[in-house]
């Protein structure tokens, strides 16, 4: 049954029931549609809009319909269209003429407004919480690796000898950042928008700050039109899903390429890699493949619905109805993608020997070597050409800067003396670079304990 069928002469074209419903997807907004009808009819009975008796009517029917879909026990309707006329469909076979009473001073408008961003609160707060558990597991594993020496790399080539716990904790920082982008969009999402009604208001005397309070809402929207044509909101969480899938994006690159027989640096557990069905030695490191893959799914969920938004005049139009799929989507891949990179990694075996042979390898300690020189007397551009060549000295000989006995070293430069060996071995490297944020084991314990204050306060 259609309750806006007043109008119309003829009842819709099947195939138009089926292309315009969205009951199929929707559906899974039928908490936040029961409890933001809830809170409006408890509005109503206080206003003395409708009846007190029929107000607790509707009240504890919407409360019944919510116990029953949870059970099971319902079947949505396609000719109901959505959530919304299914709820209220139901609601008016069960109790009769008071149901009819609930959408006073309401529309479908702002009525899906109301539940697009009681939904982005909760998927929003599903994020964060989701998050801090990944970046609960790579500060743990962080605290056992602030002395694990490996190669930082630029351009994929070796460049500086950092620690694994530095590693990591540049992907905390990451993280650290997408949780606050979620936040963000929560607060977004955080205004009220029933009593817009279809576009312009409502003459009834609604308290919309009630229906606020009621559903724990910070604030109620200041315009009827926008309150009813703003889905910003859903594009703020989008957003937010986008960065964080590009950062664990490149976190499985980076997890994809270590598990290679040509790094080495971890192995991935059996329950979190698959084989192959005709090469029986492969261990394939699928799940962070796919996390990788599915980044771009995300991205079009985003692009989506900036593409539906971008020529919409005001105030609601059909198009919108295409937010959910995308939003509903993006928080279904977000929430899986994070509950398997986070099983993964906590899984993950390093492999520490390897990591450091690798640091020891490349001239990673080139530099602190040009800086040897330096604090010796030589200008930095000086000492960069003298290593340079002494690099490629090595190179030729097949030598790391270690192997060089100091009459050789001297050859390139007289300023060279025994206290060089300590000054660029792979330790001394590290820790010398004692500045925040730098790779010292005394600052990125300092780095694990701000990001543990974080987690705390968020």
């Amino acid at each position: 049954m259609k309750l806006w069928g007043g109008r119309f002469e003829k009842s819709t074209n099947e195939v138009v029931d089926d292309f315009h419903s969205s009951i199929t997807f929707d559906q899974r907004l039928y908490r936040q549609d029961i409890e933001g009808s809830i809170a409006h009819a408890t509005m109503l009975g206080e206003q003395g809009i409708i009846q007190k008796e029929d107000a607790d009517a509707i009240v504890q029917g919407l409360k019944d319909i919510l116990a029953d879909i949870e059970a099971g026990k319902v079947e949505f309707a396609l000719d109901a269209e959505d959530i919304h006329m299914n709820v209220e469909t139901l609601l008016i076979e069960r109790i009769g003429q008071a149901g009819k009473r609930l959408h006073t001073g309401r529309s479908r408008n702002d009525q899906v407004a109301l539940d697009c961003r009681m939904y982005v609160k909760d998927a929003a707060k599903e994020a964060i919480e989701k998050l801090k558990s990944l970046m609960s597991a790579l500060l743990d594993t962080a605290q056992q690796h602030t002395l694990t020496i490996m190669p930082g790399y630029t351009h994929m080539q070796k460049a500086q000898p950092i620690t694994l716990a530095h590693h990591l904790c540049a992907y905390a920082e990451m993280f650290r950042r997408d949780i606050l982008r979620f936040e963000a969009a929560y607060d977004a999402a955080d205004v009220m928008p029933l009593g817009s009604g279809a576009l312009a208001g409502t003459t009834y005397p609604l308290n919309r700050a009630r229906v606020a309070e009621l559903l724990g809402f910070s604030e109620i929207t200041r315009n009827s039109l926008d309150g009813v044509s703003d889905r910003d909101f859903v594009l703020d969480y989008l957003y937010a899903c986008s960065v964080m899938m590009m950062h664990l994006s490149r976190f499985c690159e980076e997890i994809i390429l270590w598990n290679t027989n040509e790094f080495r640096f971890v192995e991935i557990d059996d329950g979190y890699a698959t084989g192959s069905s005709i090469m029986p030695q492969k261990k394939n490191p699928d799940m962070a493949e796919l996390t990788r893959g599915k980044t771009g799914r995300v991205y079009g969920d985003l692009v989506t619905l900036l593409t539906v938004m971008k020529g919409l005049p005001l105030a609601y139009n059909k198009d919108m109805q295409e937010d959910k799929e995308a939003l509903f989507d993006a928080r279904d891949t977000l929430v899986k993608c994070l509950d398997v990179f986070t099983g993964m990694f906590k899984t993950l075996k390093f492999r520490k020997d390897v990591m450091h042979a690798g640091a020891g390898g490349g001239f990673a300690n080139a530099t602190d070597a040009a800086d040897y020189l330096v604090k010796k007397g030589l200008p930095f551009r000086e000492a960069h050409e003298v290593l340079g060549r002494l690099v490629l000295h090595c190179i030729k000989e097949n030598k790391a800067l270690l192997d060089l006995p100091l009459a050789e070293l001297k050859e390139f430069s007289p300023l060279f003396e025994q206290d060089v060996y300590d000054a660029i071995s792979l330790e001394t490297c590290v820790r010398q670079r004692n500045v925040p944020g730098g790779p010292a084991p005394a600052m990125v314990e300092n780095t694990i304990r701000d990001n543990r204050d974080f987690l705390t306060a968020h």
